[in-house]
């Protein structure tokens, strides 16, 4: 996994390991000891992607070099590429990126040096999204293998199903897709349900916006809530145990009924809370098979760690 771009490039051990070490984050804090830099080049707006990669690269250790693209040299003409090669060159040791574009890592792939990790590609993948998905449902059922998974929403233009449905199949889950006429996407072979079939069949019932910044022109919402998406009528009908998901921004009373965004089936707001766990562990795969740090170097900081806590204490005593 030289580059974090894609969950085609995945195998069901490599998933099992991230997932696993986002779990032995979750519990214990932990820090790289070695000095690293990390350059986020977001071309596309973004709360929840963008502000837990910065909190997952802080609690590793990593320095984060920010960038603004409305100041950048972005609005002079820079390329994608040129900027990430300035990056590089002033000494980032890896790259997380988000963009418009669906393609944009093959400008890159030929070029640069350095590890990247996709934060979004353009209406193609969003793997770690995926990954933090995966996780609050392994950590509701630990396992997939049989699991009714139901994908509802504008699946012609998101990344986050593409994503999430390559996986869970990968991983045994039953993948369903639901979505209004002009939203079904034909690329992806999953078969489509009604939302009323959806809410009896689901495990998980995964939510997704309307994505209008990616239609030539704008969808009309004003009964999409009662067609097609998640109303406290549907929500009764769900199994005892089915959750529901969505991978934020939340159009409330537009796919999902406000109510229920913290109802206690929503995994909602426990999926931003899982997405710095897996994000450190992305970090960490890469950055071993790039040979930047290994394990020890973990260990030696934790050494130091408690090391300077055993003098301190000593000190006051």
């Amino acid at each position: 996994m030289r580059h974090f771009i894609s969950m085609n490039q995945l195998s069901v051990n490599d998933i099992y390991s991230i997932l696993s070490d986002a779990e032995k984050y979750r519990k214990n804090e932990t820090s790289i000891s070695k000095q690293l830099f990390a350059g986020n080049l977001f071309f596309e707006p973004s709360t929840r992607t963008k502000m837990s990669f910065i909190v997952a690269e802080r609690k590793l250790g990593v320095e984060v070099l920010d960038f603004h693209m409305e100041s950048s040299s972005v609005l002079k003409g820079e390329s994608l590429y040129d900027t990430a090669k300035t990056f590089e060159a002033i000494g980032a040791n890896f790259l997380v990126i988000r963009d418009a574009s669906d393609t944009w890592f093959e400008e890159l792939e030929q070029g640069l040096t350095i590890p990247v990790i996709n934060a979004g590609a353009g209406k193609e993948e969003h793997p770690s999204q995926c990954m933090l998905d995966l996780l609050t449902i392994y950590q509701e059922y630990g396992r997939f293998r049989g699991l009714n998974i139901v994908v509802v929403g504008d699946i012609k233009h998101s990344r986050v199903a593409r994503s999430n449905a390559i996986a869970l199949k990968k991983l045994g889950a039953k993948v369903f897709l639901c979505a209004a006429p002009e939203f079904i996407d034909e690329t992806l072979e999953f078969p489509y349900i009604t939302m009323d079939q959806a809410v009896e069949l689901a495990d998980v019932v995964m939510l997704l916006r309307i994505q209008h910044e990616r239609h030539e022109e704008k969808a009309e919402t004003n009964n999409y809530l009662q067609l097609y998406g998640l109303t406290k009528e549907r929500e009764k009908k769900m199994k005892k145990k089915a959750i529901i998901m969505h991978p934020a921004p939340i159009n409330r009373g537009v796919e999902i009924d406000t109510d229920l965004v913290e109802c206690n089936r929503s995994r909602i707001f426990k999926q931003m809370e899982n997405g710095v766990y897996v994000r450190m562990a992305i970090i960490k795969h890469v950055l071993q098979e790039w040979g930047i740090y290994n394990e020890n170097s973990i260990e030696k900081r934790e050494t130091v760690i408690r090391n300077q806590w055993n003098r301190s204490l000593r000190s006051i005593n």
